[in-house]
């Protein structure tokens, strides 16, 4: 069984992409030094956003993540995580992808292979520009 959703980003000028554990996309278009983890803004969808199937095959430990984030169609990076099924995706703003398995509304998927700091620095770059405009495909796969 496969199933998919996307949503759109943008750039920010204080985008750090720095977090050793995780990553994060938000709705909000405001952005600290503080958020070091983030890696996009005015995303298209939260987690309360997905659809009700989607969502429920993300709450089962068995379904593999893919996310194919790319930027400006140029850069690609693919991540791969797991479904949990305490992950409730019932934040309206932020999703948030971990390496560990720290599970909060805010999480998307947990035991990710990469974090915000795992970026190439080339497309953190491109990431600063506000202009900029990212996607990330995210595909849940179960047998």
């Amino acid at each position: 069984m496969l199933m998919k959703e996307t949503l759109v980003f943008t750039g920010h000028p204080l985008i750090l992409s720095r977090h050793q554990r995780t990553f994060e996309v938000t709705k909000s278009s405001e952005l600290t030094e503080r958020g070091d983890c983030i890696i996009g803004v005015n995303a298209s969808k939260a987690g309360v956003d997905f659809d009700h199937a989607f969502r429920s095959m993300l709450a089962d430990e068995r379904t593999a993540v893919t996310i194919t984030i790319k930027v400006e169609e140029t850069a690609i990076i693919i991540i791969k995580a797991r479904g949990h099924p305490e992950l409730t995706l019932s934040d309206p703003e932020e999703l948030v992808v971990r390496k560990s398995s720290f599970i909060s509304p805010r999480t998307l998927a947990i035991q990710a292979d990469k974090s915000a700091a795992d970026i190439p620095r080339s497309v953190v770059s491109m990431l600063r520009e506000p202009g900029v405009t990212g996607s990330m495909e995210i595909i849940l796969e179960r047998d």
